[in-house]
């Protein structure tokens, strides 16, 4: 997402329009529905923290506590239980290793 100037994409008449609810003032316009990507699309993210959130799993199964695990990983005790929960519930109930 990048800044653009208004009057450099759209008609003169458009902005005259905006001007009269907001004046000089930087607002986000958000896609439409139909564009929307889901999150982590076109980068490696998402793949990269599904890893991270295995090994973790691994590595407190072997033994690693979650206070360990949340100094070596530089994330809160909390997120370290709510990575555990879910890679445990998901195994439970046989979701995909590869989730998108």
């Amino acid at each position: 997402m990048g800044y653009m100037r208004a009057e450099e994409i759209l008609p003169i008449e458009i902005i005259e329009l905006i001007q009269q609810y907001i004046d000089g003032e930087t607002i986000y316009i958000p896609r439409k529905p139909s564009n929307r990507q889901a999150w982590g699309t076109g980068t490696e993210t998402k793949q990269e923290l599904l890893r991270r959130d295995r090994q973790i799993y691994e590595e407190h199964r072997a033994g690693s506590s979650i206070e360990e695990l949340a100094g070596k990983y530089y994330l809160s005790e909390k997120s370290i239980q709510r990575i555990l929960r879910i890679q445990r519930d998901s195994r439970k109930h046989g979701i995909s290793e590869n989730m998108e």
